[in-house]
């Protein structure tokens, strides 16, 4: 075929199939959770040729992923890369490599991701302890050093930002402690990454994932991860390969940072976009990223308690990109959310389990932490509440 057919070829129109409408999704304004509004620039990237997965050039699109994560993750001293799935597939990564049958996992539970975090290690055979909480409250420093003294775990797991209840929880007592009593340990970074500082190194995390749809502003698809020099050593010492072949983090570290020997296809047009994303964070500077993000939480805070309504979790311990707010008292928290997305396109969260019907769950994150998105966000959300019945 010569270059002027191939040319034709691909700029013809496609045949439609006479049931299926093209391809038109709806606008939409994605103040909830996750995911997160894309940053244009992210959809462009995505849009480009594909190469090999051990195409030169994808390799060094890879590493540049790699060193990109490092300021965002604060792992100046760890290593850094990406798992092909979604946050749960970095979560799932982080119990099959590093929780052994028979090992001890102590899990710190105060939300539902804490919960998949003990089902995970459950089915691997850990022998699993655990320090519960009501969801959205968090865990002081002593009773974090009293739990994993008292049961000396291999492994410790906490939720650094739980997305069911919008608390977050500082890690340096648990993972001080844990490191006392020799164990490693596993912080979910989902909902923090991007959006507020993780700390990784500071903290002393020992094994981080998160997910490339929330604080990163990038579509769904990837988990970044990172490594401690603690962890590394741990994982090269192991003499029984991971439970999970597609998971395995020494398969997939000499895939992505040592050999670049075939391991699996990963999704080329992902790490484009994960590439543009990170790149569009280090212009702006990871710390002025932070700061937008709390400055404009604080904003948007102010104005929810100016209109009579008030929070789930306490100030100190909110997580800056995702608020849960509290559902007044006579309203219905899905008719207001269905308002909401079929007039102006907004969609939010509401409460699961225990909070089911009881919390709003906003996020403000990338491209809608801004004045003039706050703005719009509480202009349509006082109309769907007043047309519900909630007077101001």
């Amino acid at each position: 075929m010569t270059d002027k057919e191939v040319s034709m070829s691909t700029t013809q129109s496609a045949p439609t199939h006479p049931t299926v409408a093209p391809l038109q999704p709806p606008t939409r304004y994605l103040f909830g959770p996750g995911p997160t509004m894309v940053d244009p620039r992210v959809y462009q990237a995505i849009s480009k040729p594909i190469v090999g997965h051990l195409d030169p050039y994808f390799i060094q699109v890879m590493q540049d992923v790699q060193e990109l994560l490092k300021p965002v993750y604060g792992a100046e001293n760890g290593s850094t890369l990406v798992i092909s799935g979604t946050g749960s597939a970095g979560m799932e990564a982080a119990i099959a490599n590093f929780v052994d049958p028979g090992s001890k996992f102590a899990v710190f539970a105060n939300g539902y991701f804490s919960d998949r975090l003990t089902e995970m290690a459950k089915r691997n055979g850990a022998i699993v302890v655990r320090s519960e909480k009501a969801w959205g409250e968090t865990f002081t420093d002593a009773e974090a050093a009293e739990f994993i003294h008292r049961e000396k775990p291999n492994v410790v797991g906490y939720v650094h930002a739980e997305t069911s209840t919008g608390a977050l929880q500082p890690g340096h007592a648990i993972c001080a402690a844990a490191h006392e009593a020799g164990a490693l340990v596993i912080g979910d970074c989902v909902t923090s990454l991007g959006g507020l500082p993780v700390e990784f190194d500071k903290t002393g995390i020992d094994i981080a994932y998160s997910c490339s749809q929330k604080g990163l502003s990038c579509p769904p698809g990837l988990s970044p991860f990172a490594l401690s020099q603690r962890a590394t050593d741990w994982l090269n010492q192991r003499t029984t390969p991971s439970r999970s072949w597609y998971l395995d983090l020494k398969l997939i570290h000499d895939y992505s940072t040592v050999s670049h020997r075939y391991h699996h296809t990963v999704p080329i047009s992902m790490f484009y976009a994960l590439r543009e994303a990170l790149l569009v964070i280090a212009e702006e500077g990871i710390e002025n990223r932070w700061e937008r993000h709390r400055r404009i939480n604080k904003l948007f805070a102010e104005q929810i308690e100016g209109m009579g309504l008030g929070f789930h979790v306490p100030a100190a311990h909110r997580i800056p990109t995702l608020n849960t707010v509290l559902v007044p008292k006579g309203v219905d928290d899905a008719k207001v959310r269905k308002r909401l997305l079929q007039g102006p396109g907004i969609e939010i969260a509401g409460g699961f389990g225990p909070l089911a019907g009881k919390i709003f769950r906003i996020g403000l994150m990338g491209p809608l932490a801004t004045e003039e998105k706050v703005k719009f966000f509480l202009d349509e959300f006082k109309r769907a509440l007043s047309a519900e019945g909630y007077s101001f």
